[in-house]
């Protein structure tokens, strides 16, 4: 089958992932580089690429047959949009849009002209995810009544040196937390409520450095998250996964707690706990490690995308998949600045902050 043309758009840390992934891909062939800055340039000339400033810059001939979009947060939306009017297939770094409005103005402009967006949610696309959502769908854990997840991490100075990362838009609830939201939704259901709490003690940035968040799911499930991108500690995606082979990897430690009332999960290493009869805190558990073949999940969302712009797949993450995460996220926001605890009902950006 002939490689489809792919091109990225942006050549921060995410575009160059994605990039060396359509590079090696035997089924893509990474047409074009699309950033303005001389870092861009030289990435490209540095990998035989071809290079544009603008998505605008490629002529009608040499248009690809999909555009992976790794700009800045407060960008997506706009590149989106362009490559939506060209009718091309385009996968967008989470968050799909740093503001619910303009990501719902995205996603109802793809409906409409039937062009498929994704979002780079690429941790559902994770066999270790897969295997867990099969355990939690199977009710291995009972009734699921508490989850948890921590992402500490210590990100050094310079990763500020980049404006975008110390404006709104950016912060470890946005970078960061998302994510872990949006794994949350995937395994769990629609969330109901939020409540948080956010700070930033140690730089003083625009952008929080610490949050805690509270969920209420629709179906019960209470969850937790604490994040924060200033402490030093092993327990984050990033450091018990070994996802990306650029952090150091502490195998020993998990970054989510599942509980249910027949047993619990960690994350990622599927330790499965559970009740050998009637659960009773006096009696041990049955330990057991739920086996799964591990995969680049970025590998794996980039032949999914192929599939998608082949009309053979329809959008595991798709742009209301997206949004909806989005959502969520900026209710996380509200409530930090309100300190009240916000309804997704109250789904509009501009909506008063409600007390449930």
């Amino acid at each position: 089958m002939k490689p489809l043309k792919i091109a990225v758009m942006g050549a921060g840390l995410i575009g160059r992932r994605h990039a060396e992934r359509v590079m090696s891909e035997p089924g893509t062939l990474l047409s074009a580089v699309i950033d303005p800055s001389p870092v861009g340039r030289d990435f490209a000339d540095n990998a035989g690429i071809q290079w544009y400033p603008s998505f605008q810059d490629i002529g009608a001939e040499e248009r690809p047959d999909g555009v992976i979009v790794a700009t800045p947060n407060q960008l997506h939306v706009e590149n989106g949009m362009e490559v939506i009017a060209t009718g091309i297939p385009v996968l967008i770094e989470k968050p799909i849009a740093d503001d619910v409005d303009a990501a719902a103005a995205l996603v109802t402009a793809g409906e409409k002209a039937g062009i498929p967006i994704l979002v780079g949610h690429h941790r559902r696309h994770n066999p270790m995810i897969q295997a867990a959502k099969q355990i939690v769908d199977g009710g291995r854990l009972g009734r699921i009544l508490a989850v948890h997840g921590t992402f500490w991490v210590a990100k050094p100075d310079d990763y500020f040196d980049i404006p975008w990362r110390r404006e709104a838009g950016a912060g470890p609830i946005f970078v960061n937390l998302i994510h872990d939201v949006d794994l949350f939704r995937f395994l769990f259901g629609e969330v109901e409520a939020v409540h948080a709490m956010e700070s930033h003690a140690v730089r003083h940035h625009a952008v929080e450095d610490t949050a805690v968040v509270s969920l209420r799911f629709a179906n019960g499930i209470l969850a937790t998250l604490n994040g924060s991108d200033a402490v030093a500690a092993p327990w984050s995606w990033e450091a018990t996964t070994g996802e990306n082979p650029a952090f150091p990897r502490y195998s020993s430690s998990h970054c989510y707690q599942i509980g249910g009332t027949k047993g619990s999960l960690a994350i990622p290493d599927l330790t499965l706990w559970t009740a050998t009869s009637a659960p009773n805190w006096l009696e041990p558990l049955a330990e057991q490690r739920v086996p799964f073949e591990a995969a680049d999940p970025l590998c794996l969302q980039l032949r999914h995308f192929c599939d998608v712009i082949r009309g053979k797949a329809t959008p595991l993450v798709s742009g209301r998949e997206g949004l909806a995460t989005l959502r969520v996220v900026e209710a996380i926001k509200r409530s930090a600045r309100s300190g009240q605890m916000i309804r997704l009902s109250d789904t509009g950006a501009s909506a008063d902050p409600q007390k449930v």
